[in-house]
């Protein structure tokens, strides 16, 4: 048998020759070949891309969850963070520790005002009837209001509402006290009877209108105005900065997201199931929020296609629906600017460009891609 010789140092340290047969010298180079393939695959997994996302634990985010369920983006590390008050969120993508954001749609004029490097990227969800004013069974109609507390989320798109339902009803948008609080706590105030109305959202709604008898809805954005508006609604916000340095990966998040949006269209049980687990909600709450067919239309949300989005950013061509104009978002943006205004939220207008970006759903739509 052929024979190498490899050098050994015996127990006085001493070198000796030693005689090694070819054939274990190709073993050891094969088990170095595999455990060199191992390791290369461990750093492969390593090397995924992460994404850190943050939202409200609220079903129109779930498509976070999707993307993970399904792999829908097998080389990113996709983190979804639930976290309730969207300031600390924004907060957080300030200071660079969060690239995403699912959101509200309105923060957009408040970062521009203090010079954040946030951008609303994507329009998300139209609330088609999860949003509602609901007034105690005391207050007869919106002239009761005048100089009551009413719950709202101040600075987010609840106040906005309620402030269009005073001055659509002939009040001034200031004749109420508007009461800070985050949902769960507005339902509580309802039922408890601390404030005279509230704006909600589901499943919160439902839960006051079940424990306050007699108390009413008096709008609701399943009221086509409100849609045709586009003003109560969610949206996709990204860290300027985090995507000029990572652009490649910024697209590929953005286009699972529509991608999990896609399935979950074609796939409504399925999916719903996968953002109850994930949001640790009931199915049901999640079906009374986005529906149970995949439409968006049996439930209180539209989610956006990636189409629909592209249009009401005006990057690709054709109107979004509800009767709303291509290129909607810069209208939707001076709406909301100017709303922050009158609240003394914001001091000034300020330019479209410093709130929004739509330039990452141009580039995925000039890809070729279409949802």
């Amino acid at each position: 048998m052929t024979e190498k010789r490899s050098v050994l140092f015996n127990s006085t340290g001493v070198k000796t020759m030693q005689k090694l047969p070819l054939s274990n010298c190709k073993s050891l180079l094969f088990a170095l070949a595999v455990a060199g393939l191992a390791l290369f695959a461990a750093d492969m997994a390593v090397a995924k891309e992460k994404v850190r996302v943050a939202g409200l634990t609220w079903p129109g985010y779930g498509w976070w969850y999707i993307i993970k369920e399904k792999n829908l983006a097998p080389d990113l590390d996709v983190e979804y963070q639930a976290i309730e008050d969207p300031f600390q969120s924004f907060s957080l993508m300030s200071s660079g520790q969060m690239d995403i954001v699912s959101s509200t749609a309105e923060f957009a004029p408040i970062g521009a005002s203090q010079g954040m490097p946030v951008r609303m990227m994507a329009y998300g969800n139209l609330s088609h009837g999860t949003d509602k004013i609901i007034l105690r069974p005391e207050i007869d109609g919106p002239e009761d209001l005048k100089g009551e507390k009413v719950a709202v989320m101040v600075g987010g798109l609840p106040q906005i509402m309620m402030g269009i339902y005073l001055e659509d009803n002939g009040l001034p948008f200031d004749s109420v006290e508007y009461v800070n609080v985050i949902m769960d706590q507005a339902a509580a105030a309802m039922i408890g009877g601390t404030v005279a109305g509230a704006e909600l959202w589901e499943p919160f709604g439902e839960q006051t209108l079940k424990s306050v008898k007699g108390s009413k809805v008096v709008a609701s954005t399943a009221d086509p105005k409100w849609a045709k508006s586009a003003i109560i609604a969610d949206a996709h916000f990204i860290n300027a900065d985090w995507a000029e340095k990572n652009r490649e990966t910024a697209l590929k998040a953005l286009k699972a997201m529509y991608d999990a949006i896609a399935y979950w269209k074609k796939n409504p049980e399925e999916a719903n199931k996968i953002i109850a687990d994930g949001m640790k909600m009931s199915v049901a709450d999640v079906e009374l929020v986005i529906g149970k067919d995949g439409t968006g239309l049996d439930g209180g949300l539209y989610p956006y296609t990636f189409m629909q989005a592209a249009q009401f950013c005006g990057v690709a061509p054709g109107d979004p629906p509800f009767g709303q104009t291509n290129g909607q978002m810069i209208e939707y943006y001076k709406l909301t600017n100017s709303w922050w205004v009158k609240f003394g939220t914001v001091d000034k207008e300020y330019p479209p460009e410093k709130g929004i970006d739509c330039s990452l759903l141009k580039d995925l739509y000039e890809s070729g891609y279409r949802g």
